[in-house]
């Protein structure tokens, strides 16, 4: 028995124990570019799933967006703040911004980095319809108890709205209104910069005032935690950094990690394509002039199948984008006034309404002032134009009609060539149009001259010879 063990020692000594096989660690990477709307929620909430179900030890959300929607913004927070792994925010590379409701989501992470030549802040709200003047009150109705308007109205952040002061000497119903949405993004961005231990005065002074910082500045301010050159930098910088976590503390460990960048699937980038505001424009255009069509053409088929799928398309990408319904009732107005100029002929004055109705509720349909969600202006001057040209070409059609000669009724023939084919006493025949007709004359004809109709009787043509010059 000693002989056997002390074999097995002795080999164990030789070989050696084989070494333990570190497992490869992994961080997924999103990236949020552009307006913030909801096909980014929709597929950062993909991206946070799959990340988890794929073991990555973090997420990194790579951030270059001027702002967006507010129900998009914290439908994005609440999965942050929810996580059950560390996510690392990155404004990058250079050049990026994380303005407006990309601030608040920067605020929410647990780790936020910037890239150098960035900058984030400009966080006040704005509702949809436009900033709040001083002098114009936008109301309460419709409001939410979170300041924001309710149904399809969101709330975006962006530097635009003047300021309003903390504590105003008089505060009336106006700037009620406005101290209502303002002091509720103040409160929620101070919120998620004290759970991340971030500069929560100066974040407030983003919301209040529009500030903005370049990445140094906020790094200096202690608004940010890391400032890295790329992805590679910020998974050094990070790495042994500890988080909390819902009811946890994490240790990142990230230095050299793989990085696995998680694409959005065919369902999302169908919904970004849809609640593209150009998109959703001119799907409603085409489903209304499709139905219009079947309505002229009962029968047709194609133009009132693809009209109806259009404008149900359309319909759904407008119930999720901030849509003016000023706007998108004058272009209705609009499209009517243009059909009824075809059915009731008014010297073009319905027509060319219509068209001055169509170009600015298409001007007003998107709210401007809601970053990333304004309609190429472009699109709707050459649809406008284009409406203008067939109009006008319409009425010069029917000018000229007007001035056409008769193809019907007993003038039709007056004006046409004639060919006298036999002459008698009183009258004879003529040729006209390859057809034979009876006809008298004030001068006497010969078989084979030329004639010009002068009048009609019935079935008997009133013709005059033509003058033949040498």
């Amino acid at each position: 028995m000693g002989k056997w063990l002390a074999a097995v020692v002795m080999a164990a000594a030789a070989f050696g124990t084989p070494p333990a096989v570190a497992s490869e660690s992994k961080v997924a990477l999103v990236e949020i570019d552009g307006a913030i709307g909801p096909a980014t929620s929709a597929y950062y909430e993909k991206a946070q799933s799959a990340a988890v179900a794929s073991g990555a030890s973090a997420l990194i959300l790579r951030i270059d967006t001027p702002g967006g929607l507010d129900s998009a913004m914290r439908e994005i927070i609440r999965r942050i703040l929810a996580a059950p792994l560390p996510v690392i925010a990155w404004v990058g590379p250079g050049g990026a911004r994380a303005a407006s409701a990309g601030t608040y989501i920067l605020m929410a992470c647990h780790v936020a980095a910037m890239a150098p030549a960035t900058n984030l802040g400009a966080a006040t709200p704005i509702p949809v319809g436009g900033s709040w003047p001083l002098s114009e009150p936008p109301g309460d109705a419709g409001k939410g108890a979170d300041g924001t308007d309710e149904g399809n109205s969101e709330s975006a952040a962006d530097p635009a709205v003047a300021p309003v002061p903390a504590d105003p000497p008089h505060r009336g119903p106006v700037d009620a209104a406005q101290a209502k949405a303002l002091n509720d993004a103040v409160a929620y961005i101070r919120s998620l910069a004290e759970k991340r231990g971030r500069n929560a005065d100066w974040a407030e002074t983003a919301v209040r005032e529009g500030a903005s910082l370049s990445a140094s500045a906020a790094l200096a301010q202690g608004v940010v935690d890391v400032v890295a050159e790329d992805i590679d930098a910020l998974l050094e910088a990070v790495d042994g950094r500890s988080v909390e976590l819902a009811g946890h503390t994490a240790t990142l460990q990230t230095a050299g990690a793989r990085v696995e960048r998680i694409e959005p699937d065919w369902r999302i980038d169908l919904l970004a394509v849809l609640t593209n505001p150009t998109v959703a424009y001119v799907l409603m255009l085409i489903g209304i002039y499709g139905l219009l069509l079947e309505g002229y053409n009962p029968g047709a088929t194609l133009p009132g199948v693809v009209g109806a799928i259009c404008l149900l398309l359309a319909l759904y990408a407008f119930q999720l984008l901030p849509v003016n319904y000023v706007g998108l009732g004058l272009i209705l107005l609009g499209v009517v006034l243009m059909v009824a100029e075809a059915i009731v002929p008014n010297f073009g004055v319905l027509g060319f309404g219509g068209a001055a109705a169509f170009v600015l509720g298409s001007v007003m349909l998107m709210d401007i002032d809601v970053p990333g969600y304004g309609i190429n202006l472009g699109i709707v001057a050459g649809i406008a134009l284009s409406a203008v040209a067939l109009l006008a070409a319409t009425l010069y059609l029917l000018w000229r009609s007007r001035h056409a000669r008769v193809i019907t009724g007993d003038d039709s023939l007056v004006g046409h060539q004639a060919e006298v084919i036999e002459v008698g006493e009183e009258g004879g025949w003529v040729e006209v149009l390859g057809e034979r007709w009876r006809f008298r004359a004030q001068r006497p004809l010969r078989p084979g001259q030329k004639a010009r109709v002068v009048a009609r009787d019935g079935l008997l043509l009133e013709i005059e010879p033509i003058e033949q010059t040498g």
